[in-house]
């Protein structure tokens, strides 16, 4: 059995500024999304640089908006209205990934229209880019001592000091999601979309492994207590919005390999 490390949650103080690890998360997520972007447009004549740019720019607005929009809205509306300034309070955490994946889907929808690219054409190329975020937005998780796992006795168990947790041993998830959602993910989807794939592929495979791998990690995880098991007493609601995440991949899949028969968007 394991303790989790206490952790400021502030990593910098300046005077009155204080800088979360949480924020330095998202930072650290946004600038390995560029980084990898402008690789990958060095590879692919129909990106530049400049527009890899402006397209982090888009999906950063589209996962803050989205994210946060999304835990309110899915997870704990009646709270905020109850305290609406609360909404605000990003650093403390409060972030859904599929309310992001919404709002970065309107962002890629709104850019690509801008720039005179097709919708799949961009989730296509920025997909690869996205898991890397997602792995340090869980470390993020974990440094703040959140999201922990449902009680367990294995050796890795951890006890986290928030008096929430009972003082039981619990699964690390935030870790469990940062291994498979962050590091895992994002080789699979850079080794599938080095080779050209017919246009909707590489959002299908991003889809369906991200849906995978979230609906595998709720059943360590411990669901929102004011949540809880929502479908049949077993499925948590991460699992409910994973769930049409994996069949759409499935479903972009087959129209690419099956029905789409234009050139690769790779």
């Amino acid at each position: 059995m394991l303790n989790h490390p206490t952790i400021d949650p502030v990593a910098i103080h300046l005077g009155p500024l204080q800088i979360h690890w949480y924020g330095i998360m998202y930072l650290i997520g946004f600038v390995a999304a560029w980084w990898l972007g402008v690789r990958r447009a060095g590879h692919n004549p129909t990106w530049n640089a400049e527009q890899i740019g402006d397209l982090i720019f888009y999906g950063a607005l589209g996962v803050i908006i989205g994210g946060r929009l999304g835990y309110i809205l899915f997870y704990d509306l009646a709270a905020y209205i109850a305290s609406p300034l609360n909404i605000l309070k990003v650093w403390q955490g409060g972030m859904s990934f599929h309310g992001g994946l919404l709002g970065v889907i309107t962002a890629m929808w709104l850019y690509g229209h801008r720039i005179g690219k097709g919708f799949f054409e961009v989730t296509d190329f920025i997909a690869p880019l996205v898991p890397i975020g997602l792995g340090a937005g869980r470390i993020g998780n974990f440094i703040n001592g959140e999201l922990w796992g449902r009680a367990t006795d294995l050796p890795w168990a951890m006890v986290f000091s928030d008096p929430r947790a009972g003082g039981l041993a619990r699964h690390p998830s935030q870790l469990y999601e940062a291994l498979l959602e962050g590091l895992v993910l994002f080789i699979i989807l850079w080794i599938f979309s080095r080779k050209s794939r017919p246009l909707m592929a590489v959002s299908g495979m991003f889809l369906v492994f991200y849906g995978l791998f979230r609906f595998l990690v709720e059943f360590a995880r411990m669901p929102d207590a004011h949540l809880g098991l929502i479908a049949f007493d077993w499925l948590s609601m991460g699992q409910i919005l994973s769930m049409p995440m994996i069949l759409l991949g499935l479903l972009l899949l087959g129209l690419a390999y099956v029905y789409n028969k234009r050139p690769p968007s790779q």
